[in-house]
């Protein structure tokens, strides 16, 4: 008997082509390749079915508000930026009421994100799921592009879509991915490859879903360390404008350990920094840098004779300020009042009725406040103020504070509240009062807005 032969390093290549073709070639003789698309349809369904293939959608009576170019270029900034953003520009006309409109337009689309509906003249709303973007986030949003472009189309639905991408949670729907066309036949196709390529194509998915991760975790952790460095030369030069000798008449043993401590912690977040390869990395820095302000403050208090401080939290204003010396009352914009550890000269400032010193950092949109710059903030805040329920009670209301009630902000698993992560597919299935508020002419909440009261949603 003959001895098997083993295939040619070519064989499993060439069989894969032919099965192909085979297939190919069966389908055309079918009839079963897709035919050329008819007209687009302009209701409703037809809307859904778009946002279900690309981003961003422009009815064709409207296409002079966003041209096909500026169409394609902010379809591309969302998938860039592999977020489930969803944007219509639609006319004001019979088949898509303004009351009813962003609500039906979810559930026909099905898929968890962030949707901007921007309508006839200068109708704008917006709404997203929860475990996406948090309420009062997506609220502010909307009106902030509201103000800012009112009468222009394309500034208003760029800068919504730019900045929701950049707070939203979650990943682009995979089935962006999928194209435009296709029909049976194309998934006929598809079935028949994969039979043929087995796991090749779950192999790839894998591949590039890590390829994703690593991006964004490389693009916040570039952002962390601007601040982060911005934190450390900050304590550098507190240390160079002390004026402090270990061997001066009058030191002690006990003012030398807080020197020494203050030091070894500028090492130590220096260190730390340079070997930060993850966001989550960053939090050990910025704890090294809050014990240095407590040696530091421990250290003025022995030289003067006063009081050694009390253990407390940083300012939330600004950590930069060092240990906070009392409790103020502070709210983010439509928040509710709650105490936060304050500095001596932001407790001042809210107590004479003027804003904080807050520390802003630079996001996509301009300088925000940390609070609602992104999760990327998340362990450089939980290294100054311990993490926890302190910290989120502080940052409730806030991008922050959705973060922070959400444990698996950084980690593959079901998102913020215990609904499909952003991205995936949850048909009707979705809180309707996230999509709750009116279309704004010109600015405002249309008699209420998001937060309810008024606005006929």
């Amino acid at each position: 008997m003959s001895a098997l032969r083993r295939p040619s390093p070519g064989a499993l290549p060439r069989l894969l082509t032919g099965l192909l073709l085979a297939a190919l070639v069966l389908l055309v003789g079918a009839g079963a390749l897709p035919q050329p698309a008819h007209a687009a349809g302009t209701g409703l369904d037809t809307v859904a079915e778009a946002l279900k293939k690309s981003p961003v959608y422009v009815d064709p009576r409207v296409r002079d508000q966003l041209p096909d170019a500026d169409r394609n270029a902010l379809a591309e900034k969302i998938r860039n930026a592999d977020k489930p953003v969803f944007v219509a520009v639609l006319p004001d006309a019979p088949e898509f009421p303004r009351a009813t409109l962003l609500r039906d337009l979810r559930t026909k689309v099905g898929i968890t994100g962030v949707y901007a509906v921007h309508i006839g003249a200068n109708g704008f709303n917006a709404g997203a799921d929860r475990q996406v973007l948090p309420h009062n986030a997506a609220s502010n949003l909307k009106l902030a592009a509201q103000h800012s472009h009112t009468g222009d189309t394309k500034g208003m639905v760029t800068e919504f879509a730019q900045q929701a991408a950049t707070q939203a949670h979650g990943e682009a729907p995979s089935s962006w991915n999928d194209g435009a066309g296709g029909g049976s036949a194309t998934g006929l196709l598809i079935g028949g490859a994969v039979v043929v390529a087995g796991g090749v194509g779950g192999y790839a998915l894998l591949r590039r879903a890590r390829k994703q991760r690593q991006e964004r975790e490389r693009a916040e952790l570039d952002a962390l360390r601007v601040v982060v460095d911005e934190d450390i030369t900050a304590f550098g030069e507190e240390l160079d404008r002390l004026d402090f000798n270990p061997s001066e008449p009058g030191a002690t043993d006990a003012m030398r350990t807080d020197y020494t401590s203050a030091l070894d912690a500028y090492d130590l977040a220096k260190t730390r920094m340079a070997e930060a390869r993850r966001p989550e990395d960053v939090r050990p820095v910025t704890e090294a840098l809050e014990d240095g302000r407590f040696a530091l403050a421990t250290l003025a208090a022995r030289r003067t004779g006063a009081p050694l401080p009390e253990r407390r939290l940083p300012c939330f204003f600004d950590p930069r300020h060092g240990p906070s010396t009392a409790d103020v009352q502070w709210a983010p914009p439509g928040g509710a009042p709650r105490p936060v550890p304050a500095c001596a000269a932001d407790a001042t400032r809210v107590a004479d009725g003027l804003e904080p010193m807050s520390r802003t950092v630079q996001t996509p949109g301009g300088p925000q406040p940390y609070w609602d710059a992104g999760p990327a903030y998340s362990p450089w805040a939980g290294g100054y103020f311990g993490g926890g329920g302190v910290l989120t009670a502080m940052v409730a209301g806030t991008v922050l504070g959705s973060v922070l009630s959400a444990p698996s902000a950084y980690a593959d698993s079901p998102s913020f509240f215990n609904g499909p992560e952003g991205g995936s597919e949850s048909g009707a299935d979705f809180n309707a009062a996230d999509f709750a508020g009116g279309f704004g002419d010109g600015g405002g909440f249309d008699g209420g807005g998001f937060d309810g009261g008024g606005g006929d949603w």
